[in-house]
């Protein structure tokens, strides 16, 4: 399975998984800075380069118009659909000044699953990713760790969460309530459902400065 690191131009707080030879990684727009500060050469910088200059001795670019219909994040996510990259990992998908964007990259996301991929999107210290008609799974990575959950689009039903301290089931969510909003997890691993519908679900990592990555 091809996996895609994208590197966006919102807040980078560090790698918590490095791209490994066979990897696609897209640097899009200013994430080009990420990708300096993490010591990756990407193999694809584009966007519309309206938050940094382009770099003049960067070989493989696709520039993009201003005024567009896909955010630079988007292009991103699309590309790696074309290269038929099944999980994509988002750094610098949040933070700064533009919520805008991070709701984009969250609605991103969703375009990726809906697509037959799976996209991660890195906070400071939490994990983000959207699920479908289906069940997932959380480590428990930090003790009484937070897990959140909401509805994207239409109401969500049939949702259960197990293993935390409010447990749910079979509720539903909606995008006009935030009940999923920070639950604990409690047991070693958590559990997510939603039968019908979409939901954002985020969970606490351990901070990325305890981390060891080469």
């Amino acid at each position: 399975m091809r996996r895609c690191f994208i590197f966006a131009a919102g807040t980078f707080y560090g790698l918590r998984e490095r791209p490994v030879p066979g990897d696609l990684v897209i640097a899009a727009d200013a994430g080009y800075r990420a990708c300096q500060a993490a010591e990756i050469t990407p193999d694809l910088l584009l966007g519309d380069f309206d938050s940094m200059d382009q770099p003049p001795d960067f070989p493989n670019v696709l520039r993009s118009p201003v005024e567009k219909d896909d955010t630079d994040t988007m292009l991103a996510v699309k590309t790696a659909l074309k290269n038929d990259c099944k999980e994509v990992f988002l750094y610098g998908g949040t933070g700064g000044a533009r919520l805008d964007h991070t709701l984009a990259n969250l609605q991103a996301l969703l375009y990726l699953r809906r697509r037959g991929a799976r996209g991660w999107m890195y906070d400071r210290d939490f994990l983000w990713t959207v699920i479908e008609n289906e069940a997932l799974t959380v480590e428990r990575t930090v003790e009484w760790g937070l897990l959140s959950a909401f509805c994207l689009g239409a109401d969500a039903s049939g949702v259960d969460e197990q293993g935390v301290q409010y447990p749910l089931k079979d509720a539903t969510l909606t995008a006009e309530f935030p009940l999923g909003v920070s639950n604990h997890i409690l047991e070693p691993q958590a559990r997510v459902t939603v039968r019908n519908g979409a939901l954002a679900v985020g969970w606490q990592l351990a901070p990325v400065e305890t981390l060891s990555l080469r």
